[in-house]
């Protein structure tokens, strides 16, 4: 922990220039801005889709970029609704409001309350998302009562800061909660407890929060608690949002057609119980450490291509202090580290692309490496041949309809991978996975549908369907829980000879499960930011020998302020 601190104060050090903080991760915002990118029909300069979130001057500076002459009331609405939102940093946005509330209420249309000088520039939200439903396998009241607050900012128009908390109480549709009774973690979040009279709820505390400085022109540094997400899919392979937020240091270097990200993040090993409880502040959970890379190049106006290696280390004897500095060396290959060192991590590579071409199009996927030997191919299945694959298109426009929106995705994820030898080495926070929420062992396709019946009301739908297996017995894991160790991986046996062997291994082993869930979400924004959503939802599951089988439905209504729908969409 000293150290992390150490470095990010010498970074501090340097010459600071004005300095945005980031537009939080929200998948029908970031549509938005990949929208008008694909419209324009090339990249704009400096801005690599791949790494999310992205900095709100880099927003700002890509919508000013733009041509809106061919525009229409919908997509004019959506750029007027993008600069809005960063208004501080656009050239020119009609982001005024002529009458505030009491002089000092929403003197602007995006925040309640903003302070803007050249010494201090504030922006305060309140953060509140009311939602109420129905399953139709139990009796109980789905709702959300979640009420926060979101702050950003800039000091001295050299360090910005963001912060946000709130406080939640959730009763999760069925599907969830066994998520929850079977891991010990609520899908994104940290530290909860039970609620309700009969504990069909659950109640936790979000916070995140950074700050953000310009070391040079070209690299920018970020210091706090929050999460990430590499791709352009619905889903990632490299990193995803679906775990919490976590200690990290970011240092990002913008230079030519290249941007290079240095991640660094103290993750939560394991979830510690104590009798039948949490542990929660009694006792500080076990750490362990995360250095990821990501190279971006845009290799023409249209093409971008990136690779990636992670690493993640540590073990029971530094489970409160696992940071390796040898890690923190930003151009050098972890695995050479770890080989040099004689360090147990769990090393991963791999790279991603994206295409965009007729201005309608983007294509993009992804492949991740775990561990992987090419000899081993010849004979079928070797278990530590571990890879997962992502391909996937979006189409803007579709058949001539303007703002009709689709994208398939075809995700492949092996037995194993993702897994280590304990929960110190996995690629997981917190008992969630930090790439693919079904963890290993699966086929997937994704489907979205999403269209813009007027500037102010939108119609979503999204399919999954998915193939995996799980574990039966207690003879071994065959490969799709990620927390369970190698150790205790199911071994074949050789038809051949009879015997156990490490080969014979397929996606899909164990106990097969088809899942098929669909989510239709209709939304209407009377105002900046604030959405009434009608949901509707069909989730249905069948496993081979009926232990996960289930069919549920689920409906409700949603009131949001200043924060993306709650997904859970696995």
């Amino acid at each position: 922990m000293r150290l992390l601190f150490t470095i990010f104060f010498i970074f501090s050090t340097s010459l600071l220039l004005a300095q945005a903080v980031n537009a939080p991760l929200n998948r029908d915002y970031y549509h938005l801005l990949e929208r008008l990118e694909v419209k324009s029909g090339k990249f704009s300069e400096g801005f690599h889709a791949s790494m999310k979130p992205f900095n709100r001057k880099e927003i700002a500076q890509f919508l000013d970029s733009l041509d809106t002459g061919d525009y229409n009331r919908k997509d004019k609405f959506n750029h007027n609704y993008l600069k809005n939102d960063n208004w501080e940093w656009v050239d020119s946005a009609d982001y005024k409001n002529e009458k505030g509330i009491f002089g000092h209420i929403y003197k602007t249309k995006a925040d309640f309350l903003n302070v803007h000088n050249d010494e201090f520039d504030l922006h305060i939200n309140p953060v509140l998302d009311f939602s109420i439903g129905q399953e139709s396998i139990s009796d109980n009241r789905l709702y959300t009562n979640t009420r926060g607050l979101e702050v950003r900012g800039l000091i001295n128009e050299k360090l910005g800061f963001y912060t946000f908390v709130g406080e939640n109480q959730v009763v999760f549709p069925s599907y969830v909660n066994d998520y929850v009774s079977d891991f010990s973690a609520v899908p994104n979040e940290g530290f909860w407890k039970p609620y309700g009279d009969n504990n069909e709820g659950v109640d936790f505390f979000t916070a995140r929060g950074y700050i953000s400085f310009q070391a040079t022109k070209s690299i920018n540094l970020q210091f706090g608690h929050d999460r990430f997400f590499i791709g352009n899919g619905e889903r990632s392979l490299i990193l995803s949002d679906f775990s919490p937020g976590y200690l990290f240091l970011k240092a990002e270097t913008s230079i030519w057609k290249l941007n290079y990200t240095n991640l660094f993040g103290l993750q939560t090993a394991d979830v510690v119980l104590r009798g039948n409880q949490l542990s929660g502040t009694q006792y500080q959970y076990p750490r362990k450490f995360l250095s990821l890379h990501h190279l971006s190049y845009n290799i023409t106006d249209n093409i971008n291509i990136g690779v990636f290696e992670a690493i993640m280390s540590g073990d029971s004897s530094v489970a409160q202090n696992p940071i390796d500095p040898v890690y923190f060396n930003p151009l050098i290959f972890y695995r050479a580290l770890e080989q040099q060192d004689g360090s147990s991590g769990n090393a991963l590579l791999g790279m991603d692309f994206r295409a965009l071409f007729l201005k309608r199009f983007s294509l993009y996927g992804q492949l991740v490496l775990d561990e992987f030997l090419i000899d081993n191919l010849r004979q079928g299945g070797w278990w530590a041949n571990k890879w997962a694959v992502q391909t996937g298109l979006k189409y803007f426009n579709a058949f001539e309809i303007p703002n009709l929106d689709l994208q398939a995705e075809y995700i492949v994820a092996r037995p194993f991978i993702y897994g280590h030898d304990s929960n110190f080495t996995n690629y997981a926070n917190y008992k969630q996975p930090l790439a693919h929420p079904l963890g290993a062992n699966f086929e997937e396709w994704v489907a979205t549908l999403r269209y813009q019946i007027t500037p102010r009301i939108n119609f979503q739908a999204k399919a999954v369907m998915a193939e995996f297996g799980t574990d039966t017995t207690a003879v071994g894991h065959f490969g799709g829980d990620i927390f369970k160790t190698n150790n205790t991986r199911y071994t074949h046996i050789n038809p051949d000879t009879g015997s156990r062997w490490q080969y014979g291994h397929t996606i899909g082993q164990g106990e097969r499960n088809t899942l098929q869930f669909v989510k239709m979400t209709l939304s209407y924004m009377p105002y900046h930011n604030l959405f009434l959503d009608l949901n509707y939802s069909i989730r249905n599951q069948e496993s081979q020998f009926g232990n996960n089988t289930s069919e549920n439905s689920f409906y409700g209504i949603n009131l949001r302020w200043n924060i993306p729908k709650r997904e859970n969409l696995f």
